[in-house]
């Protein structure tokens, strides 16, 4: 009959221990469960780190939060580390006679003086040890430590597949972290001081220009004109280990064809008319740094092939000269053109395009990233406020419906350029509809919108249509309407309906 309350403590306790493994496998609300319903004045559960092999507290009652964090076992350490190690139980009858006890969780608990007894039971999934148990009580406790031992080892194989899958899922989660923050930072990359945007099109750009530029790689840039691809350029310079080198641009379809070799390769003095003395080309002149080929699309056939060669061997001749000239040069070229189409075409080399297009980079155009819109309209007002002395603030609500509404065949540069004429024409803080090119604006804008119906609104046009029709045939009705397509008696019809006057428009007699 003794013995009786000690079981019914024992039953709830491993009662409500299931409960709690079933609905969070918290070890340190397992171990509160101990504490309260079984009497221990000290329990822990140490669990094994998948990655260093190390045995942490996972889970503690009685202990300052500090020896939870810092105290690590390994097998054969201690009393802990002998039960990791053989996989059996260990009953300490009392602590200060035992001498594996190493007081390594305990140091700095405030010991009332009572010696205690200890017991340390492994959790095991199979012949795996993957944690311990541990409890200990006052010493001389009318419970046995047999009885201790029997009901921690029951917890423990309770515990043992919910701490499995605990470790499981907390090793995903933080797999999935770092993962996610390795996605993030190749999609955000550093943004390149030349270059602005938020959009994810442009993030991306941000993290192939990391990528792309500490390397030799020649880079191929794509997009429409005005879409940033020399910024790009400038971009991948100055974040290469090149930055302190010059770069220099060349235009490719500014260059007229007759000096283009001299101005790329460089000519010796005499070698056609004109040539007065020796000059360096632009591949010369970017020796150590990087050259920047804009509009690569529109080199002849003739100048294709001389820079496939440079782009083989880094070496060329002078226009008039027999002296190979090698170059240490990073070569980035940019189109709007589609080089592959033009390749099919014949009209641009397939070794020179596999050349250059090593490691391609596509600017969106503008109205692919619309989200950047603002930004971009707010860094070019800050921009050219200073250059015209004002303290232009904001863009008026229908100037933004007007810039969102708008296709921007023309790309940042379009953009840039209205904002521009808008800070010049603004007499006040705010840049406002009006101050927009006509190209952007819009009937809400101008209130010009038309409120009837589509109904009047076709009428309205077939009125002025047979109006400006009778003008120009000087009232004559038959004429008018040949001129529209119409039948005399379809003229007549509508003449009536829109009480047309065609005498009126006829001319002198």
């Amino acid at each position: 009959m003794a013995a009786q309350p000690e079981t019914e403590r024992q039953l709830s306790a491993l009662m409500e221990v299931s409960q709690v493994a079933a609905e969070s496998a918290a070890p340190a609300e397992v171990v509160e469960v101990l504490a309260a319903r079984l009497g221990m004045s000290y329990a822990t559960i140490t669990l094994r780190d998948r990655d260093t092999g190390e045995f942490r507290i996972d889970g503690a009652h009685g202990l300052p939060k500090e020896s939870r964090n810092d105290t690590r076992y390994l097998p054969g350490e201690g009393v802990i580390g002998h039960v990791i190690e053989s996989g059996e139980p260990v009953l300490v009858p009392s602590i200060d006679a035992e001498p594996r006890f190493l007081h390594r969780a305990v140091q700095q608990k405030r010991r009332s003086g009572q010696d205690s007894s200890y017991v340390c039971v492994p959790i095991k999934m199979g012949a795996e040890v993957i944690g311990t148990l541990s409890a200990e009580r006052v010493h001389g406790s009318s419970v046995p430590l047999a009885e201790d031992a029997r009901i921690l080892s029951i917890i423990a194989s309770m515990l043992a597949l919910t701490v499995r899958t605990r470790q499981d899922a907390r090793r995903e989660r933080r797999q999935l972290a770092e993962e996610n923050a390795r996605l993030q930072s190749r999609l955000k990359g550093r943004r390149p001081a030349r270059l602005l945007g938020d959009d994810k099109r442009m993030r991306e750009i941000y993290a192939q220009v990391d990528q792309v530029a500490p390397s030799m790689t020649t880079v191929l840039v794509r997009g429409e004109s005005g879409t940033g691809k020399e910024l790009l350029a400038e971009a991948i310079h100055e974040a290469s280990p090149r930055k302190s080198a010059p770069m220099v641009k060349v235009n490719c379809a500014a260059l007229p064809e007759n000096i283009i070799e001299s101005e790329l390769f460089g000519h010796e003095r005499g070698a056609f008319s004109g040539a007065v003395r020796s000059r360096k080309g632009r591949f010369e002149l970017a020796h150590g740094g990087t050259i920047f080929l804009d509009e690569i699309g529109d080199f002849s056939a003739a100048t294709q092939v001389k820079l496939l060669r440079v782009l083989q061997e880094r070496e060329f001749e002078r226009v008039g000269s027999t002296t190979t000239t090698k170059v240490d040069i990073r070569i980035i070229a940019a189109t709007n053109r589609d080089l592959g189409g033009l390749v099919a075409a014949g009209l641009f080399r397939e070794d020179l395009y596999y050349r250059i297009n090593v490691f391609e980079v596509t600017m969106p155009p503008l109205r692919e990233r619309r989200s950047d819109i603002l930004l971009l309209a707010n860094h070019f007002i800050d921009k050219y406020s200073q250059g015209a002395r004002k303290s232009v603030r904001r863009i008026s609500t229908p100037a933004i419906d007007m810039l969102m509404a708008y296709h921007w065949p023309g790309n940042v540069r379009e953009l840039q350029n209205c904002i521009e004429r808008a800070v010049l024409l603004t007499e006040d803080e705010v840049i406002r509809a009006p101050h927009l090119p006509p190209t952007l604006q819009t009937a809400d804008a101008t209130g010009t919108a038309h409120r009837g119906s589509l109904k009047s609104a076709l009428a309205s046009l077939e009125r002025e249509l047979i109006v400006d029709a009778l003008k120009q045939h000087q009232g004559n009705r038959a004429a008018a309407a040949r001129a529209l397509g119409l039948t005399e008696r379809i003229m007549g019809l509508r003449v009536a309906k829109y009480d047309v006057k065609p005498k009126r428009y006829a001319g002198p007699r």
